[in-house]
C-alpha cells in the first residue's frame, strides 16, 4: 500500500483564518471517492482487477461491481480469464454478471445447456456471443436445452474441423431470427498442405432460415463454404449490407451476379483470397450495384476483367486489389480514363509488381489528394525516392503502408522519409515501414526527425516497423513522450485500410 500512497501529490497549500497558518495535506489514492476508482478500474483487464480485488475489502467491493463486467472472455488463451470449473461459472454469472453484460466468450468447456440457460436467465441485456468449437473433439450434451439468450444481435461461432454442430444449432434457431451480424471462423489457418477429406460442420442452408435479418455476415477461412452458400445468404437475407468470404478458396463468383441482383443494400463485398473466376465476375451488373467497398486481394482476375469491373462500377470508395498479376499500369489508366474514381478513398495494391513507377505516380498525381489510406508495400521498385514525390501528395491520407520485407540492393534513407511525412501527412493515424531493418539507413540526427513526426503527427495512434535498432530508436522516443503503445513490430502488428470500412466495428472478431 506504501507505493499507492506515494502516487498521490501534496494538494495546493490553504491559507486558514487571519494568521495564515498553512495546512498541507496528502491526497492519496485511498481517499479518492468510489465512484473515480470504478472509473480507474475500467481501464483495467480483468486479471488485473482480480489482482487489485485482494488489496482491501473496499477494492473488492468495487472491483467486483457488476459494471466493470460487462464485457467478458473466459478464453484464458485470448487474454481471457481462466474459469476453473462450471460451478464457478455459475456463480459468477449470477453474483458477478448479472443484467450489465454485454459481451461474453465462451471457449467449448463452458458451453453446456446449463450455462447457457443461465446465462439466459440472468442475463437478459447480452447482445454479443462467441462460443469457441475450434479445440473440440466432442460436444456436450444439448438435448435438455430449452433456453437461450433471445436478445443476441452478434454471434460469433469458431467451428471445429471435425465435430458436427447441428445437434447445437437445431436447439438455437429459434433464438437467434434478430441476429444482425454472424462470424463463422473456420480453421483456414490450421490447414496443412496436403489434401485432407471436409467436412461441412454446419448446415449454413438451414442456418440462413434462423437468420432472415443479418446486416453482416462474414465467413472465415471456411474450407467447405462455395458459391452455394452465398447464394442461400442472399435469398433471405434482404437487409444484407456487408459480406465476407475472405479465405474461403471455393468460392469462384458463380453466384455473385444473382447476389448483387438480390441484395440492393449491399455495400461491402470482401473476397481476399478466394478463386474467382473472371467470367463469373464479368457476369456481374457492377453498373446497376451499390457497392462501394471492394476486397479481391490475392484472386487471379485478368486485366480484363479488373477494367470491366473497376470501370462499370459508380460508386467505389474503398479497393483492395493487390497481390494479383493482371493489375497494370493498363487497368489503372482505363480505371482513370473511363471509370469514376471521384469516390476512392482507399487504395491498396499491395505487391502489385506489373505496376510501374510511373504509372503510379500519374495515378495519385490526380487522386491522391482525395485518399484517407494508400498502401503500396511488397513492391522493390518503389523506393523512399518514389515516396519523396508521393507523400506531398497525401495530404489527407490517415493510413499509409509502404516498403517489403525483402531485402533491397538499395538503402532506404528513413531519416528524409520521416521528414517528409510530417511535413505533409498531419492527420495520419497508423503508419507502417516494413522494409527489412538492414536496408534502413539513419543518422546521428535520427532522433530530431523522430520528434518533429512525433510532434506533428499527434494522431499518430500506430507505427509499426521491422525489429531492429531503428525500431528500438523511434520506440525508445515515443516512450519518453509517454506514447508508449504507439511503436510496435511486424512480428505482432499489422497496419491495414480495413479501418476505414463503414462495418469495421462489426466486423472484428477475436
Amino acid at each position: 500500500m506504501d507505493n499507492w500512497n506515494v502516487l498521490a501529490a501534496q494538494t495546493s497549500s490553504q491559507a486558514i483564518g487571519r494568521d495564515d497558518v498553512v495546512v498541507k495535506t496528502r491526497l492519496t489514492i485511498e481517499k479518492l471517492p468510489d465512484k473515480v476508482l470504478l472509473h480507474i478500474f475500467s481501464y483495467l483487464s480483468h486479471r488485473e482487477i482480480c489482482r487489485l480485488a485482494r488489496i482491501c475489502r473496499r477494492w473488492r467491493q468495487i472491483a467486483y461491481d457488476t459494471r466493470l463486467w460487462k464485457n467478458v472472455s473466459l478464453r484464458p488463451e485470448v487474454s481471457g480469464l481462466h474459469v476453473g470449473s462450471l460451478e464457478m461459472l455459475l456463480s459468477l454469472i449470477s453474483v458477478r454478471f448479472g443484467p450489465t453484460l454485454r459481451y461474453i466468450e465462451l471457449p467449448i468447456e463452458l458451453i453446456t445447456h446449463t450455462v447457457l440457460h443461465e446465462l439466459s436467465a440472468k442475463c437478459p441485456n447480452l447482445t454479443h456471443m462467441l462460443l469457441d468449437f475450434s479445440t473440440a473433439m466432442q460436444l456436450h450434451d444439448f438435448s435438455e436445452m430449452q433456453a437461450f439468450p433471445t436478445k443476441l444481435r452478434y454471434m460469433c461461432i469458431c467451428l471445429s474441423e471435425v465435430i458436427f454442430m447441428e445437434g447445437f444449432m437445431r436447439k438455437i434457431y429459434n433464438f437467434i431470427n434478430g441476429l444482425e451480424v454472424l462470424h463463422l471462423v473456420g480453421t483456414y489457418e490450421k490447414c496443412e498442405e496436403e489434401e485432407e477429406e471436409i467436412y461441412e460442420v454446419i448446415n449454413v442452408h438451414r442456418l440462413k432460415s434462423a437468420t432472415p435479418n443479418l446486416r453482416v455476415i462474414n465467413l472465415y477461412g471456411i474450407n467447405f463454404i462455395d458459391d452455394s452458400h452465398i447464394d442461400a445468404f442472399s435469398s433471405n437475407c434482404i437487409q444484407l449490407e456487408c459480406l465476407a468470404v475472405n479465405f474461403c478458396n471455393k468460392v469462384t463468383g458463380s453466384t455473385l451476379k444473382t447476389l448483387v441482383q438480390r441484395s440492393k443494400r449491399l455495400t461491402c463485398l470482401l473476397m481476399n483470397g478466394t478463386s474467382l473466376k473472371s467470367e463469373f465476375v464479368m457476369q456481374v451488373e457492377w453498373d446497376k450495384c451499390a457497392l462501394q467497398e471492394l476486397d479481391i486481394t490475392a484472386t487471379d482476375l485478368t486485366s480484363e476483367c479488373l477494367v470491366d469491373m473497376l470501370t462499370r462500377m459508380p460508386n467505389l470508395k474503398f479497393l483492395s486489389a493487390g497481390q494479383i498479376n493482371g493489375f497494370n499500369d493498363t487497368v489503372l489508366k482505363q480505371w482513370m480514363e473511363l471509370g469514376n474514381t471521384r469516390s476512392l478513398i482507399s487504395l491498396d495494391l499491395d505487391s502489385s509488381d506489373n505496376i510501374t513507377d510511373e504509372g503510379m505516380l500519374k495515378f495519385l498525381q490526380r487522386f491522391g489528394h482525395q485518399l484517407s489510406a494508400c498502401c503500396l508495400s511488397g513492391m522493390p521498385h518503389i523506393t523512399d525516392q518514389l515516396w519523396m514525390s508521393i507523400l506531398p501528395l497525401l495530404g489527407n491520407c490517415k493510413i499509409i503502408v509502404m516498403g517489403t520485407a525483402e531485402k533491397l540492393g538499395v538503402n532506404i534513407h528513413v531519416d528524409q522519409l520521416m521528414d517528409t511525412i510530417a511535413s505533409n501527412c498531419g492527420n495520419l493515424e497508423r503508419l507502417e515501414l516494413r522494409w527489412d531493418p538492414d536496408n534502413l539507413r539513419f543518422s546521428d540526427k535520427s532522433q530530431k526527425a523522430i520528434d518533429i513526426l512525433r510532434v506533428k503527427c499527434l494522431k499518430l495512434r500506430c507505427m509499426v516497423l521491422s525489429d531492429g535498432r531503428y525500431y528500438e530508436t523511434v520506440k525508445a522516443n515515443f516512450e519518453r513522450a509517454d506514447r508508449n503503445t504507439v511503436v510496435r513490430t511486424t512480428t505482432c502488428c499489422r497496419v491495414s485500410p480495413y479501418h476505414l470500412l463503414r462495418n469495421y466495428n462489426d466486423l472484428i472478431f477475436n
